[in-house]
């Protein structure tokens, strides 16, 4: 039987696990993640969970085809409701928004004490996730770029502890440091720098008292990612 082949996000998730760690998959749907982690000996066993039932019958159908279900500890809860601290080392909440993310988090602060990795791979809301993170405990230290189609991703990496503050470009498009090696990064910071120049022009002659400080925080991530695109290009 051929292994399963993961999609270019999942695999980015995939790379940042490390061997033999106690695994849980928060929203795990059809479980390729971690039957893959298994297949591929990185794992022995994991954790996986999903608010419906659907996902998890799904999650249970691929763990059978593959001979893992005795592998697999199978969890119906709202993200890490019934998982125990002590079987979640390293955490993956990936194919979800920001703000769910953030709130999975939030209703688990066992996910910030003592040593854990968080591999988050938000849909939405990057920069919000981001400023969540910074102020609730948590320290992002590093970031991974994908590409699926057209479609660009970002996978966090983040533990417990505490970062120096983001700036308003670093929410949008995290630290230079943590992504600079990655080759995908100058085409993030172009389309970023395309996108928050469209929202400007779009408010740009707004008389709407609520569009001011919106109008002064893109103003900021402007300038903050024309300098990241000339520091990348010495």
């Amino acid at each position: 039987m051929r292994p399963i082949e993961l999609s270019p996000r999942l695999r980015a998730v995939a790379d940042l696990v490390p061997a033999g760690t106690k695994f849980v998959d928060v929203g795990t749907d059809h479980a390729y993640l971690p039957v893959y982690l298994i297949q591929q000996g990185v794992l022995d066993r994991a954790v996986v969970s999903d608010l419906r039932s659907g996902p998890l019958d799904r999650a249970r159908q691929t763990a059978a085809h593959y001979g893992l279900t005795e592998r697999l500890s199978f969890r119906l809860c709202d993200g890490l409701a019934r998982v125990a601290p002590e079987e979640g080392e390293t955490i993956a909440i990936a194919g979800m928004g920001g703000e769910t993310i953030a709130a999975i988090l939030n209703a688990a602060p066992w996910t910030k004490l003592g040593k854990r990795r968080l591999i988050l791979q938000p849909m939405s809301a990057l920069p919000d996730l981001r400023g969540w993170l910074e102020g609730a405990g948590y320290a992002i230290v590093r970031e991974v770029l994908c590409q699926e189609g057209k479609n660009l991703y970002t996978v966090l990496l983040a533990e417990p502890g505490t970062m120096p503050p983001l700036t308003p470009a670093e929410r949008w498009v995290g630290r230079q440091e943590t992504g600079r090696g990655d080759p995908l990064r100058p085409a993030l910071l172009e389309r970023q720098r395309r996108r928050v120049t469209r929202a400007l022009e779009g408010i740009a002659h707004s008389a709407r008292p609520e569009d001011i400080p919106w109008r002064a925080e893109l103003q900021a991530v402007l300038t903050g990612l024309e300098a990241m695109e000339k520091e990348l290009e010495v």
